[in-house]
């Protein structure tokens, strides 16, 4: 037992990422609009998780080298290398430093039902407090620049929020049978962008990233894959649990005036008596700092493979990029302003990415010189492909949302709009 626990980390790093609070925004709404109809699309985007941060990891621990070093590695040609390398650092780059303001706005969201006075007024302008508190927090943990006290910070900080959702969830006494009836396959067309929704705020491009990198600093040969497995499953399904947890909490207000997790944190209040709002709450702020932590992280490990820097999370180099995307995300969020244009070209690129990304992840799983004997199996290669087609129309419909329509149509129409007010 001490053995295999001593074999989980990396995995947890990628549910911390991808239960931030766009994530807990977009299963609030669709719990609160929907009831339990879309825990099949919830689940659906588990599955593809699971396959492409498995994948990811597998890459990782028998290359001992991230996802953006191999794509490097793979192509000859300068130009085609060039544009993927500019694709990939503009959707991970400036998309997560657009996104950080989100994450840490939404981790003072949670802990603002709780706590009055967020503001400080200085020389006519209006600071929030507690951005910095949680902007200081996520640097003093990346700061240390040691993976073991950052893997276990983000593990508490993963525990305390699941415990939170799924205690939340368990307090609203839900119907075991309308949720098993959830997981039947419902596509109306006013489901459709909150489907995306769901989808796109679980299988993230940075992630795959992050997750093969990270790997490195926990496993070196191919003999420990196994573990790599048991962590990636383990982990995702422990984040796809809290994510249907956040469901069927919403799923007990009825309220459509219910705009964010903080907002379901008030409704439930009145039924569930104020414990609810306080461990809804500080389930919210764990997820804002969790993700606070990992976007920084994972764009310093995208340039650092892409520009062929030396390891280490404490060179120069590594540090001024987490340090460039935190700082600009504590500025946004304790200002409140809200970078729309940045999350507009966020949105376009990494719907961008994730199929691009998705159909290298599988071509280079299917190179014998890359991986040998761990290449992908015929059932990963069909079960990958399907995921790939998921891929290419939640890019085309991210993409055609954003440039294909008005922008404020958009906004005023789905679930779109709750993120950008983050």
């Amino acid at each position: 037992m001490k053995k295999w626990l001593s074999n989980i980390g990396p995995g947890t790093l990628v549910t911390a990422a991808f239960i931030g609070p766009g994530t807990v925004t977009v299963c609030t709404l669709a719990g609160v609009k929907f009831g339990y109809t879309l825990l099949w699309a919830l689940g659906l985007s588990i599955v593809a998780c699971m396959v492409l941060q498995e994948m990811a990891a597998r890459l990782g621990v028998v290359t001992q080298k991230g996802l953006s070093e191999v794509l490097k590695s793979q192509f000859s040609n300068k130009m085609v290398k060039g544009t993927l390398i500019s694709i990939v650092i503009s959707a991970i780059f400036i998309g997560n430093a657009a996104y950080e303001a989100g994450n840490i706005s939404g981790g003072v969201l949670g802990l603002a039902t709780i706590i009055d006075a967020l503001n400080i007024h200085f020389a006519g302008s209006s600071f929030n407090y507690l951005s910095l508190v949680i902007g200081v927090l996520a640097f003093v943990l990346l700061y240390i620049g040691n993976y073991k006290i950052l893997e276990r910070s983000l593990i508490i900080l993963v525990l305390c929020m699941s415990l939170a959702f799924i205690i939340t969830a368990i307090v609203t006494k839900p119907d075991i049978s309308s949720i098993f009836k959830g997981f039947v396959p419902d596509v109306s067309s006013e489901k459709l962008f909150t489907i995306v929704g769901l989808i796109g705020t679980t299988v993230v491009p940075y992630n795959l990233f992050l997750h093969a990198s990270l790997v490195k600093e926990k496993w070196s040969t191919p003999e420990e894959l196994p573990f790599a497995r048991k962590d990636t499953v383990i982990a995702i399904v422990l984040g796809g649990l809290v994510s249907m947890a956040i469901i069927i909490a919403g799923a007990a207000i009825q309220n459509t005036e219910v705009h964010n997790a903080a907002g379901l944190a008030r409704s439930l209040e009145p039924v569930f008596g104020s414990a609810a709002t306080y461990v809804l709450s500080l389930g919210l702020f764990a997820a804002g700092v969790t993700s606070a932590i990992t976007a920084p992280l994972a764009a310093a490990y995208v340039v650092k493979g892409c520009m062929g820097w030396e390891d280490g999370l404490k060179t120069k180099k590594f540090r001024s990029v987490w340090i460039f995307i935190l700082l600009l995300g504590v500025i946004f969020s304790s200002l409140g302003i809200k970078p729309i244009e940045i999350i507009q070209f966020a949105q376009v690129a990494n719907g961008i990415l994730l199929p691009v990304i998705a159909a290298f992840l599988l071509w280079v799983m299917n190179k014998k010189k890359l991986l040998g004997a761990y290449t992908n199996s015929w059932k990963q290669n069909v079960i990958g492909f399907l995921i790939l087609g998921i891929a290419v129309f939640l890019g085309g419909r991210s993409v055609w949302m954003v440039l294909g329509r008005s922008v404020w149509e958009v906004l005023d129409r789905s679930v779109w709009k709750v993120l950008f007010d983050l």
